[in-house]
């Protein structure tokens, strides 16, 4: 059972002390590779191919490589004190990662191994946070935690446009396109969303509607609705913008199951990690059941996982762990 609230003004929710059914009954096909550079904290897999995989060591520094197939790593140190704290990978190979702690983004060429940074043009916008391309892969559109902002970079000029969040202290963390072409960020200090309009940068925080909510990761499904986890409260939620309407589930770990890292495949399915519980639970929503599904517990115990990547031709969710692995979950295994 979930309350509907739509408005303006909006009710606590009574669904939010229910816990829903669990369905599906099989785990799913959860692979780790253990990093061999310890305690490096890797993070934020982005794979380009079923088998070329990339991701940053947040605590060592440097941007890695795993070919899944063989399972080889190649690392590439980055400049002390860098903190890659996200990356992504365009059509065309270029690496470009958030330098956390440097106040920039970095573009990384795999064939001439140079590396470019790209400088905030605010001091105040000290720790670039994640990075997601535009549909065109025009622009990088990226978070500003620490900063309080939001910006984007045009990757043919290297222009930087910063956007300062409405709300002090607000926290910009998590970042998608919509589908029309709009940016959707959590607003991890409060309980907020922020929407901005990519043409004139102006953006709209629509707040949640419990004030003890805080939202730290997202997704836009193909229907334009925005998915949400609160780590908080342990809840799963979606804003409709077009009804102006939201729907919260609490997740079976309960108000401690602190949902990270998540994702959406290519049904509309959500994908998210209970972060509260060790090991970590790897578990799914699907929308038109209304039902947690395929609950999965992390091998290695997984510590943290703080962001995923779904590569749809393989029908994988790739993510890194605090216990030092890169991992797998086949989410949709007849692709």
């Amino acid at each position: 059972m979930n309350i509907r609230l739509s408005g303006a003004v909006l009710v606590a929710i009574a669904s939010a002390l229910l816990t829903p059914c669990l369905a599906g009954a099989e785990p799913l096909d959860v692979r780790e590779w253990q990093v061999p550079y310890e305690n490096s904290r890797p993070r934020d897999p982005f794979a380009e191919s079923a088998t070329s995989v990339w991701f940053v060591g947040q605590r060592s520094g440097y941007l890695a490589h795993l070919d899944a197939e063989s399972g080889e790593f190649t690392k590439v140190d980055l400049k002390e004190g860098s903190g890659p704290h996200n990356l992504i990978v365009g059509s065309d190979g270029i690496v470009w990662y958030a330098g956390n702690r440097t106040r920039l983004i970095g573009r990384y060429d795999p064939d001439s191994g140079d590396v470019e940074e790209v400088m905030m043009p605010d001091e105040a916008a000290r720790d670039p946070h994640t990075l997601v391309f535009d549909a065109g892969e025009e622009n990088i559109w990226f978070t500003v935690q620490g900063g309080n902002r939001m910006g984007r970079l045009n990757i043919a000029t290297r222009k930087v446009d910063l956007i300062e969040s409405t709300t002090e202290r607000s926290r910009p963390y998590g970042i998608k396109m919509a589908p029309d072409g709009s940016v959707w960020v959590v607003l991890f200090g409060t309980n907020k969303l922020a929407h901005v309009d990519p043409e004139t940068l102006e953006h709209v925080e629509i707040e949640l509607p419990r004030a003890e909510a805080r939202p730290r990761r997202l997704e836009v499904t193909d229907d334009g609705r925005v998915w949400y986890v609160d780590y908080a409260k342990g809840m799963l939620g979606v804003y409709d913008p077009d009804e102006d309407g939201f729907e919260e589930w609490q997740m079976p770990q309960g108000e401690g199951a602190r949902p990270y890292g998540m994702a959406s495949d290519s049904s509309g399915r959500l994908w998210m990690v209970a972060s509260g519980v060790q090991p970590n639970v790897f578990i799914g929503f699907d929308p038109e059941t209304r039902e947690f599904i395929d609950a999965t517990e992390i091998g290695s115990g997984g510590g943290t996982i703080r962001h995923m990547h779904y590569h749809e031709p393989s029908g994988a969710v790739w993510f890194g762990t605090d216990t030092n692995y890169i991992g797998r979950a086949i989410v949709e295994p007849d692709k």
